[in-house]
């Protein structure tokens, strides 16, 4: 593994903690304490993925992601203290790829910069699909099988499933999972989403009362994990 990750933090606790747990897990890390500084090491080297504080000295973490997305679309995970819903929304929204609260688990971390990483690289897509597991989508005929049995689905939890498998690992929240299924001018029609995901839950999970594949966000949205 020689994936090489960006830490922008402003304290020098949390900077050590991750460099130390990247390097035991495999990963090249470099750390810095300003967006500034974010913003000019990404300029100059391509880093694999970029761990992101919001609370920096120099500006807030949504405007470096702003600056950040104009030019590089390496998956970004936010690791803040603020836990409040409408934060965790404007940074997904804002570009970044998952949101974790500090203090977080570094099992955990790990795991979703491992998704993450493998995510941008592609992993689960063919040239005549979409595959997770024992889950395969045909785009060109729109078909879905599971198991290699198919699977009955709408146009729209076609559509749905779709997108949920090709941002899989990804925190996706209600309105913009809305407005890229159902369009512009859906993005408040939670119940939609709540319908369609329960029935996509009936189709693909082992217990839709339990779901392993489809998670819930808490008044965020949805993740798909493989």
């Amino acid at each position: 593994m020689s994936e090489s990750i960006l830490i922008i933090d402003d304290d020098s606790a949390i900077r050590k903690l991750l460099e130390v747990a990247l390097s035991a897990a495999g990963y090249h890390p470099l750390a810095v304490s300003t967006a500034k500084e974010g913003l000019n090491k990404a300029a100059v080297e391509p880093y694999s993925l970029v761990l992101l504080d919001l609370g920096l000295p120099d500006m807030d973490g949504k405007e470096f992601l702003f600056r950040f997305r104009e030019w590089s679309q390496a998956p970004v995970i936010v690791l803040s203290a603020r836990s409040g819903e409408s934060e965790k929304i404007a940074a997904l929204e804002g570009g970044c790829d998952d949101y974790l609260t500090k203090p977080f688990g570094t099992g955990e971390l790990l795991a979703r910069i491992k998704a993450a990483i493998r995510r941008s690289g592609g992993i689960g897509n063919s040239p005549s699909g979409l595959i997770s597991d024992n889950l395969f989508m045909d785009i060109a005929s729109h078909t879905a099988k599971l198991d290699n049995q198919e699977l009955k689905l709408t146009p729209k939890e076609f559509d749905l499933l779709k997108i949920l498998i090709q941002n899989q690992g990804k925190v996706l929240t209600h309105s913009w999972l809305l407005k890229e299924v159902w369009g512009v001018g859906y993005q408040n029609e939670t119940h939609y989403l709540r319908v369609f995901i329960n029935q996509l839950r009936q189709k693909i999970e082992t217990d839709s009362t339990r779901p392993k594949r489809i998670i819930t966000e808490t008044g965020i949205g949805y993740r798909f994990i493989e």
